[in-house]
């Protein structure tokens, strides 16, 4: 009798995805047509690429031999809630890392944009108006970055050019590669000295709306901020209240609502520049989840401690 192997499901995007490890079957799922094997003998999930929660979660119900879950982000946060409802041990493993260039770039943009006033130009652009006018530089300002991870990391080297003064905070104090990170008990202090402030934290319970009515109003006169990671770590009505007011601008690839529905003040509040959460999406972003996606299935094909857990 044939000895049966483990289950894996793949998502359809990766069409490249090649070379995989024997010893496992496999199954592509586009998260929208009927299912491709029974969900009961899955064992290995790589859930397709979207940021709608119920196509991820649809199958997990019935995966009863489910072992790990690939999440194809560096969020987990409504993943991790989900799989906290099955009656079984399941270890969450991130993309972290593989789509901190492309953040780490986008935030990049978002503060050069802000500071030099291209919102500003393009809106004179389409009135056509000449309308010069001199605005803020990056260079030799100080940047706080909220979340020194894999995006936060990249990114202070992308500001080494600028000359920027980089303060570091994490979950917790500890020494990094580019210098110390403070833990997040120092923000309070911390974010009354900084031009731009970078968030690029992972939405927990801890991180739910961190940057709050309170500790916006400490975070100093003119200041940007830039939010990279997740619309809840931010208190949108307290934004709002203070971007209204003409003390602070802010950059958003992430809203909370999101997707940010038609009509939300957010779009038309003074200083606020939006982009569609796109920081990670680049033509690189495909080959290197393929490559997380193939490591992990050799470690687990060989009962090896997989990469990036979150949690089990």
């Amino acid at each position: 009798m044939t000895a049966r192997h483990p289950q894996v499901w793949l998502p359809t995007q990766f069409c490249r995805l090649a070379d995989l490890p024997p010893g496992l079957d496999y199954a592509r799922w586009d998260g929208r047509s009927a299912f491709p094997t029974d969900p009961a003998e899955v064992e290995f999930y790589v859930p397709p690429l979207t940021k709608d929660i119920d196509i991820i979660a649809g199958p997990l119900a019935g995966m009863t031999r489910l072992r790990a879950v690939q999440a194809l982000s560096s969020g987990t946060d409504e993943l991790r809630s989900a799989l906290e409802h099955l009656p079984r041990e399941v270890t969450l493993c991130s993309a972290q890392g593989v789509q901190a260039a492309g953040t780490a770039e986008l935030a990049l943009t978002l503060a050069l944009a802000c500071l030099r006033g291209i919102p500003e130009s393009l809106r004179a652009q389409d009135r056509e108006e000449w309308d010069p006018q001199t605005f803020s530089t990056l260079y030799g300002r100080s940047v706080l970055i909220v979340g020194h991870g894999a995006v936060g990391s990249a990114l202070e080297d992308l500001l080494t050019p600028f000359g920027c003064v980089v303060t570091r905070v994490g979950r917790r104090g500890r020494d990094a590669r580019q210098g110390p990170v403070h833990s997040v008990a120092r923000l309070p202090g911390l974010v009354e000295d900084a031009d731009v402030i970078v968030l690029s934290t992972p939405l927990t319970a801890a991180t739910r709306q961190l940057f709050d009515a309170g500790l916006l109003a400490r975070v100093k006169d003119g200041a940007l901020l830039v939010n990279v990671s997740r619309g809840a770590v931010v208190d949108t009505d307290a934004l709002l209240k203070e971007v209204h007011g003409g003390r602070l601008r802010a950059a958003l690839d992430v809203s909370d609502p999101e997707p940010l529905p038609a009509g939300h003040p957010l779009w038309t509040a003074p200083g606020v520049l939006i982009t569609p959460h796109v920081g990670a999406f680049t033509p690189d972003l495909w080959p290197r989840l393929e490559a997380l996606v193939r490591r992990q299935l050799a470690r687990f094909a060989a009962g090896e401690e997989l990469e990036n857990v979150v949690t089990r």
